[in-house]
């Protein structure tokens, strides 16, 4: 068990706390570093890059790939059931702590740990996760936070068009042109380097502050994931590469765009900045686990 952890640890989660560390180190450095133009040019660019060049480069099975959408759907809704019912019986704000509670890091981390874990395939799995997650971050994530609701900002999203593309191909008898793959390709590969790097540039310029409640809604966060990935997983037949993948993606920690949110729609950032932190930090010792238990 040991030897498998660590080789776990060694082969899957260290590439990835190493290319975080490369920001957190490069933060406090003080070294200069456009957090917003990378996340535009990653969110932009490389991600639907990503999302086409993976989609269309693997064998996908589309009645797989609409199955984890669906439980995706499910478990982000459960998130906001048992968030909202719990910080009712707490009674801390719903409008602060919801979203760090319902949104995990499901791109910055949690796309790099089903490629990692899993291969190109778990890859294309996690992506149709991170679709459901952004959708609905961006739509009812938003109305939490400024009590406003614009289903509109989803066809301002262009990994979107990229999904969409994506299905055409693989529906239809139509080639993808090698020039659009090949380009595709190169630009989608500096997503998840940067999108691990801006991570750690975060997490070393995040201002920590309740340190107590950040602590509860990392904790929070975490619990809700497992329970709610095992039990979704199982509800909806899951097996294999799916099932694994699905309960790493409801595991991760809390999502760092939930402080942008706090922060931009004046709701108690520096409340949610540390519970980013924390929950980050304890899942690189529960992953380990988590990923030796599903790969086992």
């Amino acid at each position: 068990m040991i030897a498998a952890i660590l080789e776990i640890i060694l082969n899957v989660v260290l590439p990835v706390g190493a290319c975080a560390c490369v920001g957190f180190v490069w933060a406090r450095m003080q070294q200069p570093f456009d957090k917003g133009m990378v996340t535009r040019l990653v969110s932009n660019v490389g991600v639907p890059c990503l999302v086409f060049t993976t989609l269309t480069g693997v064998e996908l099975n589309l009645t797989a790939f609409f199955g984890m959408g669906a439980a995706a759907l499910v478990s982000n809704l459960l998130f906001f059931l048992l968030g909202w019912g719990i910080l009712k019986l707490m009674g801390w704000p719903i409008r602060t702590y919801l979203n760090p509670i319902a949104f995990a890091n499901v791109g910055n981390m949690g796309l790099p740990l089903c490629l990692l874990a899993f291969g190109e395939a778990g890859l294309a799995l996690g992506i149709a996760y991170f679709v459901v997650n952004v959708i609905l971050l961006v739509t009812v994530g938003i109305a939490i936070a400024s009590a406003r609701y614009r289903p509109q900002d989803v066809l301002r999203q262009p990994f979107i068009y990229a999904v969409a593309a994506s299905i055409f191909f693989l529906l239809s008898d139509v080639q993808v042109p090698s020039a659009l793959a090949s380009t595709t390709k190169l630009l989608g590969n500096f997503s998840i380097p940067l999108m691990l790097i801006t991570l750690g540039y975060s997490l070393a310029t995040l201002k920590i502050d309740s340190f107590a409640r950040s602590i509860g809604i990392a904790l929070l966060r975490l619990v809700i994931g497992f329970a709610v990935g095992f039990g979704v997983a199982s509800a909806f037949g899951l097996e294999g590469a799916a099932y694994g993948i699905f309960v790493v993606m409801c595991s991760m920690p809390v999502a760092v765009i939930t402080y942008l949110f706090a922060e931009t729609y004046g709701a108690d950032g520096r409340a949610v900045a540390g519970a980013v932190v924390v929950s980050t930090l304890l899942s690189f010792v529960t992953l380990p686990l988590l990923l030796w238990y599903l790969i086992h």
